[in-house]
């Protein structure tokens, strides 16, 4: 990564009365087209991209958790966060889509003699016209989806009023970190960071409400909480996201038996005791499972993980990419029994007795349960008629007149047959839909799904609708991490994994194709 020499500040004569100081940076014959670069000037970071004869200046970091762009994908005008595939447009850095929820600073550019200057004074973004003063909407839901429609609303301009409903005390949070750095206690206070900062809502006249929602009619449009209020909004949106699957066995409810879900879950399992040296037995081998084993283990403890699975995530990733994950658990000293179900769980001096489907006993300090999650849909039967407990949206994420499902209970149609996707970032990607149908501003679901896995240090991206597969191919090393897996159903490419691509996974997210 080259860096230029802050040469000395040019004022700009053509902007009376400011400031700010114009500063020299490079050649414009040393920026090569649609190739990012990473400039200092004044101690701090920008991203200087050209386009044909057009430079502009960004903040070198995403917005989000502060992912190097110069390492990022760029493609038609927009760029990719390397990590978390936030995309933002290059004409004036705003936000296109999460993980981010905040546009991408800008700052002005010249040329003088052939040289980029750049002024390190932020451009504003142009301020939407406020409509909908009279209106108000309901969000059902204080997660990624809910939180997202929330803050796209107020981006869009919406002017009205905005009730955040979630059942947890503490402010929205990325629930993403419990499992990959939580239990790994390499968060402090062992929290997960807020996906927004202290202030934001009540900022921007975002009423949170403390509760959880007893039922929805779907009609009227009326909300029912536990404290016996009843909220009704001219739109409402349902982001209830999904509860954990429990472990129906005996002793399922015995002290030191955890679910993870939320942060009081991560924070209960790491104050039970010192987790160093302590012996875990995590009951499921699904990513929230695997990722907890792997940051457990991290903190210290002697994770034992049981799976139905002999390999992990064969169905999802792939026999071989199974096998992988498989093998750099047991590199990190985690022991895998798969091919097998617990069956009950009792206590034994202190300890929980794990006893498995071939009579084999496991004596742990704690059991935690990762079997994966349902739709948290009881609360509107109406609705949610599906099998699964999902909710049939269209492609604006309209379940009902003015009632729009998103995140994890959105049944969407891909090629022809509903699913579900149970991903942070398409959550995210319905709630901006959502936002968008509310202000009568065109827009459908059509991004295609991606999420990340964290195990050990390792990421492994996935893009794809997690349709069924016939084979895989595998470009790369799968034993150094570093490769591209393509899953097939006959000639037809469903999916893609990844492991250190990010440009490449960068472009089938902005093509939103396989």
């Amino acid at each position: 990564m080259q860096q230029a020499t802050t040469l000395p500040a040019i004022r700009n004569p053509s902007s009376p009365g400011q400031d700010s100081p114009w500063h020299d940076v490079m050649p414009l014959a040393d920026l090569a087209d649609a190739a990012p670069r990473r400039m200092q000037v004044s101690g701090r970071s920008f991203l200087v991209v050209r386009q044909g004869e057009q430079v502009r200046a960004f903040a070198a970091t995403c917005p989000h958790k502060g992912a190097p762009l110069e390492q990022g994908t760029l493609c038609a005008g927009k760029l990719v966060c390397p990590w978390h595939k936030a995309v933002f447009d290059l004409n004036d850095g705003s936000l296109i889509e999460p993980l981010a929820l905040d546009p991408l600073p800008r700052y002005p550019t010249r040329l003088v003699d052939g040289r980029i200057q750049i002024q390190p004074v932020a451009l504003p973004l142009a301020a939407p016209v406020p409509t909908g003063a009279d209106q108000g909407v309901v969000i059902v839901g204080a997660g990624a989806a809910g939180v997202t429609a929330a803050v796209s609303l107020r981006e869009f301009g919406f002017a009205g009023r905005i009730t955040l409903i979630g059942d947890e005390t503490a402010p929205p949070y990325d629930r993403t970190a419990l499992t990959k750095t939580v239990l790994a206690e390499k968060e402090e206070g062992n929290r997960a960071p807020p996906l927004r900062p202290a202030g934001f809502y009540e900022t921007h006249g975002i009423d949170r409400v403390v509760a959880r929602v007893t039922a929805f009619d779907p009609a009227s449009r009326t909300v029912e909480l536990s404290d016996g209020r009843k909220l009704t909004g001219d739109h409402v949106v349902l982001a209830p996201g999904a509860a954990p699957r429990m472990l129906d066995v005996p002793g399922h409810d015995l002290p030191d038996v955890f679910t993870l879900r939320s942060q009081a879950d991560a924070q209960a399992i790491l104050a039970t005791r010192n987790i160093t040296d302590r012996h875990v037995v995590v009951c499921g081998g699904s990513f929230i499972g695997m990722e907890a084993a792997a940051s457990l283990s991290q903190a210290g403890a002697k994770v034992t993980v049981v799976s139905a699975t002999a390999v992990p995530f064969e169905k999802a990733l792939g026999h071989e990419i199974g096998l992988r994950l498989r093998r750099l658990h047991q590199e990190k000293g985690v022991t895998y029994i798969g091919g097998h179900r617990v069956t009950a769980i009792a206590e034994r001096g202190g300890k929980r007795q794990v006893t498995l489907d071939n009579g084999r006993i496991l004596l742990a300090d704690m059991v935690v349960v990762g079997l994966g999650v349902r739709p948290a849909t009881g609360f509107v039967p109406a609705l949610a008629t599906a099998p699964d407990g999902g909710i049939d949206v269209d492609g604006a994420m309209q379940a009902a007149p003015h009632v729009y499902a998103v995140g994890d209970i959105a049944r969407f149609v891909h090629q022809g047959r509903r699913m579900r996707i149970e991903h942070w970032r398409t959550a995210q990607i319905h709630g901006r839909v959502a936002a968008r149908a509310i202000m009568k501003q065109p827009g459908r679901f059509e991004e295609i799904p991606w999420f990340w896995t964290l195990q050990f240090g390792r990421k492994l991206e996935y893009v794809g609708y997690q349709e069924p597969f016939d084979r895989v191919t595998i470009d790369g090393d799968l034993d150094a991490f570093n490769f591209m897996a393509t899953q097939w159903n006959g000639a037809r490419r469903v999916g893609v994994i990844t492991a250190g691509r990010p440009r490449e996974t960068g472009e089938l997210v902005l093509r939103r194709t396989l």
